[in-house]
């Protein structure tokens, strides 16, 4: 019986993980399965380096682009809609290729996320609102006076994870302390499957985010970030957030040249290329790291190399 084990390949942003999940997919007959908290909205594609037409007729690929940018998708939803996919490529036969740099995401794979109930939007509007008007100091001096055990716990410059502490204490009338003390429910066994980390050497991914943000930029990723702009959305929505959407917003508005943006874009790609590794490092200790070389290797020979793993 062929080997079905689920391949979980993590790793910082323009390391070459797409393509080798892409080129597995076709070797092995499976699905690609995206792992990526921006690449599940539809309305960036480039700038997002989401797989394009031609990358997804050459096998099926799961949760991209899917969601408006209207909403806020959640690690809960993507638990829920994750374990769809899985099950929908077992009923095809075909064997899930998980890829993406979004570490949340494969921890709730592999480990679950608490019992959490969903958030009324009155409430978390109330406390974005909140916050971004009088600022991470007030909300965390909210949180302090109603929740000391988690106000200790978060930084009073967090504001991200302030405002999730005060939802979920607003929505259940339960600390989120409480709440991740609860059973967990993974969506998959670590154990079952074969947990890959990409490895690039710091210089050669540096040269590579910065020639894919160019790229990037010929492919038209102004012109979405200006359709995107037209929408008017929140500002603090997730897909506002995404890798380079503010230094061209910045040089849409006449603030920044176009060739600052770039250079903005790609300094904060490398930024948060950093904090992909340093999650890497202390959340996936038991993953097999994969070098450039490795993944070079033809499809045929990576997947012998990755039945090999146990």
């Amino acid at each position: 019986m062929s080997d079905m084990r689920p391949i979980l390949i993590a790793g910082p942003t323009a390391s070459g993980k797409s393509g080798l999940a892409l080129r597995l997919a076709e070797h092995v007959g499976g699905v690609v399965v995206n792992a990526d908290s921006m690449q599940v909205y539809r309305e960036l594609r480039v700038l997002t380096a989401r797989p394009g037409p031609e990358e997804e007729a050459r096998a099926p690929h799961a949760l991209y682009g899917f969601v408006s940018g209207r909403e806020s998708y959640s690690a809960g939803r993507y638990a829920m809609d994750v374990a769809g996919a899985l099950a929908e490529a077992q009923r095809a036969g075909r064997r899930p290729i998980i890829v993406g740099g979004t570490g949340l995401y494969f921890k709730t794979l592999v480990e679950g996320l608490s019992p959490i109930p969903g958030i009324p939007q009155e409430v978390r509007a109330h406390w974005r609102a909140e916050a971004a008007e009088k600022g991470a100091a007030h909300v965390h001096a909210a949180l302090a006076a109603r929740d000391t055990d988690m106000a200790q716990r978060l930084a009073p410059g967090d504001t991200q994870r302030i405002v999730r502490a005060l939802e979920v204490l607003d929505a259940t009338g339960l600390s989120l302390a409480e709440w991740q003390r609860m059973p967990r429910q993974p969506v998959l066994d670590l154990a079952a499957t074969v947990p890959l980390v990409v490895d690039v050497e710091r210089a050669e991914l540096w040269r590579r985010i910065d020639a894919r943000f160019v790229q990037m930029m010929q492919q038209g990723a102004l012109d979405e970030v200006l359709q995107l702009e037209a929408l008017g959305l929140d500002p603090t929505l997730p897909i506002m957030t995404a890798l380079g959407v503010r230094p061209l917003l910045r040089h849409l508005a006449g603030e920044l040249s176009r060739e600052q943006a770039v250079a903005a874009g790609q300094a904060e790609t490398r930024q948060y290329a950093k904090r992909q590794a340093t999650w890497a490092r202390s959340n996936m200790i038991a993953w097999k790291r994969i070098s450039t070389h490795e993944m070079e290797m033809s499809a045929g020979d990576f997947v012998s190399f990755v039945q090999s793993l146990h």
